[in-house]
């Protein structure tokens, strides 16, 4: 059967929510490159955490203090993303992503040569800036890299060079540091970092004459979306509730479900291969179904965190049920991604940038309200209690989406895609046909093929 006929003939739901209906291909290599850095950039996020002890002994602070370097790494990031951005609207992608990785490197040796504690949380500070600045950018290199038909998978993919560092190189990063000290895992991003710069500078193309018609007031238009701003919303809370809960899931596990804290790892570990899953699999089916993964993604997290709640006294299915939240409650975040993308139009990093925010944003602010749980009766199991009621907010934002998704809009793959001369010169459609078609048209601005071939002279 032909692509038409397919077309024509595919459930309601299909044709609503798949905007294009090409065939996909495998993302390009440009896009496993991008997921290399955000590989490199989510293991430098998280390592700091399985090294406090040795760095605040190093360094002669508390390891309170120490903390602090997660902290205004999290602040960089939600400061440096859209900051960034709108710094570097003028510059090429490939040069951009460059710098960002040059930065990075920069922040690591710097980190590694320090035994200032101030120089050294300045310096994660500079690398949160630079962190967030390759994320927004990186997004929409391997959206117009893939193509409108695997856009969300290629954010898939990008998304889990993260989920990989959970798995991999947070581990890695903190059992090195036992052996050679808590340097090493820094000098050895430092020269990753500087070999991945070499790898950008090769496989990300050069950028299109549109480049030439961005201006931070058009990226600025973006804001006007109400539906970005429901994106945005969803984002901070899908994220805010499942790392509410995950914070603190070690005292969880061992207070509660009498886990030997030497088996944490291995269910933080499980944990992390549930979330990677989920980003590889949340942006194939996001391409496809993107208002059906992001709802039942979040209901799937809010019912997983509650079961947490009452099951944490029982070690097995809370193991299972972690492994689980790992796959729901981050699976959704490529497909967010790729929305806010589609509805800030022409205004693509600016929306990447904001995501990048609002995932940090809600993990701050999650994790502080879930903290101080810890106090109250609720005892360790807080967090998850936190986690559930956050994580069902999701489905406000997702469920406002969905039901907007017949309005007429176009999408940021255009934007990604097109030239401002290609734009211009696109035929006018007759104000009659226009009418005519407005009801049925989904968020790309697509006609039906019906209602176009019945107008066709």
């Amino acid at each position: 059967m032909s692509t038409r006929g397919a077309t024509l003939h595919a459930p309601t739901e299909a044709r609503t929510e798949q905007p294009h209906q090409a065939p996909r291909a495998s993302p390009p290599l440009v896009v496993h490159v991008l997921a290399l850095g955000t590989f490199l950039m989510g293991t430098t996020e998280f390592v700091v955490a399985g090294l406090l002890p040795e760095i605040a002994g190093n360094l002669q602070v508390s390891v309170a203090q120490t903390g602090l370097l997660i902290t205004v790494f999290a602040i960089g990031m939600i400061v440096g993303a859209p900051l960034m951005a709108m710094l570097t609207l003028r510059l090429p992608k490939r040069l951009t992503l460059m710098i960002a990785l040059g930065l990075f490197a920069a922040g690591h040796v710097i980190v590694a040569l320090s035994s200032n504690f101030t120089l050294v949380l300045a310096a994660r500070f500079l690398t949160a800036i630079a962190t967030g600045a390759f994320w927004a950018v990186a997004n929409v290199a391997a959206a117009r890299a893939a193509g409108p038909a695997a856009r969300a998978r290629a954010l898939g993919l990008v998304g889990a060079g993260a989920m990989l560092a959970n798995v991999v190189g947070v581990p890695l990063g903190a059992f090195a540091g036992q052996i050679v000290g808590w340097r090493g895992p820094f000098w050895t991003l430092a020269a990753l970092s500087a070999a991945a710069i070499a790898l950008i500078s090769r496989t990300v193309p050069h950028d299109g004459s549109d480049q030439q018609a961005v201006s931070i007031r058009s990226e600025l238009t973006a804001l006007r979306s109400g539906r970005l701003w429901l994106v945005l919303a969803a984002c901070a809370t899908t994220t805010g509730g499942v790392l509410a809960a995950y914070s603190y899931i070690a005292p969880l596990l061992t207070d509660r479900s009498g886990i030997a804290s030497g088996i944490v790892p291995l269910v933080l570990v499980g944990f992390g291969l549930g979330a990677l899953a989920g980003s590889l699999v949340g942006g194939r089916l996001g391409d496809r179904r993107p208002y059906t993964v992001t709802i039942t993604a979040a209901a799937g997290a809010a019912l997983l965190l509650l079961a947490i709640s009452l099951l944490a006294g029982y070690a097995v299915p809370t193991i299972i049920l972690i492994a689980l939240l790992g796959f729901f409650g981050l699976g959704a975040n490529p497909v967010l991604m790729s929305l806010a993308v589609r509805f800030a139009r022409r205004a693509p990093v600016l929306a990447s940038a904001l995501t990048v925010s609002a995932f940090n944003l809600g993990t701050a602010i999650g994790s502080w309200i879930a903290g101080l749980t810890l106090d109250t009766s609720l005892g360790t199991t807080g967090p998850a209690v936190v986690g559930t009621a956050i994580a069902a907010l999701t489905l406000i934002p997702t469920t406002a989406i969905a039901l907007t998704r017949r309005r007429p809009s176009a999408t940021g793959v255009q934007a990604l895609t097109e030239t401002p001369a290609a734009r211009d010169t696109k035929p006018s459609i007759p104000m009659n046909t226009t009418k005519l078609c407005r009801s049925g048209e989904g968020d790309d601005g697509r006609l039906p093929l019906r209602t176009a071939r019945e107008h066709t002279p």
